[in-house]
């Protein structure tokens, strides 16, 4: 049992890096808090000895999540109007223009 929770902590903890690091948004809390409540089994059914693993991938899915949640708070997406672009639309809608009255 300890090697099968462990092996899907492990698992989780990789998926919820990997979402971590791609901009999915919140969807990574998913695997972050699969692999943190699987590892967190797996830390009490292990042994005095055998406590290390479990708690290294507790640690790195903690680490994740606050990642995670560091992402979705602090960075704000903002869509920004490209002047350059409108001021360029707008002499293009004028040639435009200008070419069908010459017709």
């Amino acid at each position: 049992m300890r090697k099968f929770l462990l092996i899907t902590a492990i698992i989780f903890a990789i998926l919820g890096i990997i979402f971590a690091v791609l901009p999915l948004g919140t969807i990574a809390f998913l695997p972050i808090v699969i692999a943190i409540i699987v590892s967190l089994l797996a830390f009490y059914k292990s042994t005095e000895k055998l406590k290390k693993l479990p708690r290294i991938v507790l640690i790195i899915s903690a680490i994740s999540l606050l990642v995670v949640v560091a992402k979705v708070v602090l960075i704000k997406d903002k869509v920004a109007t490209d002047k350059q672009f409108e001021i360029k639309k707008e002499e293009s809608k004028k040639e435009d223009m200008k070419d069908l009255e010459g017709l």
